[in-house]
């Protein structure tokens, strides 16, 4: 692993917008890194690019072909550099030249307005100091499909730490009502800036595991898919405290071998209780991996 997960975020600029990067092999989940850190990179590489210091506000990608880990450029287009809001473009490429990720990004200062925050938190939620960690072995009554797993993969184990606040441990055959989980998150080492608050581009990765409220709903008779992205877009509503985030992931519709889902995202220590700090929106697809 590189001395940070998160250095693999640095990009190096190569001249004519084209950014060098690496992304390490402890962000693999399945068989390519996860899609959160391929989408950090792109936003990453968009702003150096534009230089304006205006955070991103909305990035929309999606995921042509598998990102390998290792080294990858980005290619960056700045679609307007303006006083207040810009945009940007950017094709993310394997070392064999080939686009695998393609994405969007709104990036503006802060303006005159009002304010008013209409989605909710989920009631009832414990903290996470109470609730299951992603990296607890199974219990013997799981049974020996899980049993036989050899821990986490690296990713869950070395960069980012799962907790289960509302949902159901995957072995467990409960019957299930909605499509619905609240999952939190924290990485082992929160990338911070120097103004002490979270690099909002770690939300990036926090917002793509919603495969996980559609496997809610379906349980254990649905074991062995894989759901890699069709696409990711993520609202940033402002900066996020290091600490645990929580996670509030709905399925809405599955169908066809697709599924689509919305994901909000609260930082619990705001100053007036949970704030809103970003709301994403995917749509994936599901293939076999047993």
């Amino acid at each position: 692993m590189a001395a940070r997960a998160w250095d693999s975020t640095v990009v190096e600029p190569m001249g004519d917008g084209r950014y060098r990067a690496t992304i390490g092999d402890e962000w693999v989940l399945v068989m390519v890194p996860q899609g959160g850190i391929v989408s950090a990179v792109a936003a990453r590489a968009m702003a150096v690019e534009l230089g304006t210091d205006q955070p991103l506000r909305s990035i929309h990608g999606v995921f042509v072909r598998p990102v390998p880990s290792g080294p990858i450029e980005a290619h960056v287009t700045v679609l307007r550099r303006g006083r207040s809001v810009s945009q940007a473009r950017v094709d993310i490429c394997a070392a064999d030249g080939e686009v695998g990720y393609s994405a969007v990004g709104v990036f503006g200062g802060d303006r005159t307005g009002f304010s008013f925050t209409e989605l909710a938190y989920p009631d009832e939620v414990p903290d996470p100091d109470d609730c299951p960690s992603f990296r607890d072995p199974p219990p013997p009554e799981a049974g020996d499909e899980w049993l036989r797993v050899d821990g986490p993969l690296p990713f869950w184990a070395e960069v980012l730490d799962g907790r289960g606040g509302i949902g159901h441990a995957p072995w467990d055959d409960t019957p299930r009502g909605a499509a619905e989980v609240a999952n939190w998150f924290k990485f082992d080492d929160t990338p911070v800036l120097a103004d002490g608050l979270m690099d909002p581009l770690a939300l990036l990765v926090m917002a793509d595991v919603m495969p996980g409220a559609v496997f809610e709903k379906l349980g254990p008779r649905e074991s062995g898919w894989f759901a890699p992205s069709v696409d990711l877009s993520l609202h940033l509503f402002g900066h996020a405290t290091p600490g645990w985030i929580l996670a509030h992931a709905k399925a809405h519709l599955a169908g066809d071998g697709y599924a689509s889902a919305e994901m909000a995202l609260w930082d619990p220590r705001g100053a007036d209780g949970p704030t809103l700090v970003a709301w994403a929106a995917q749509q994936m697809f599901f293939t076999r991996v047993t």
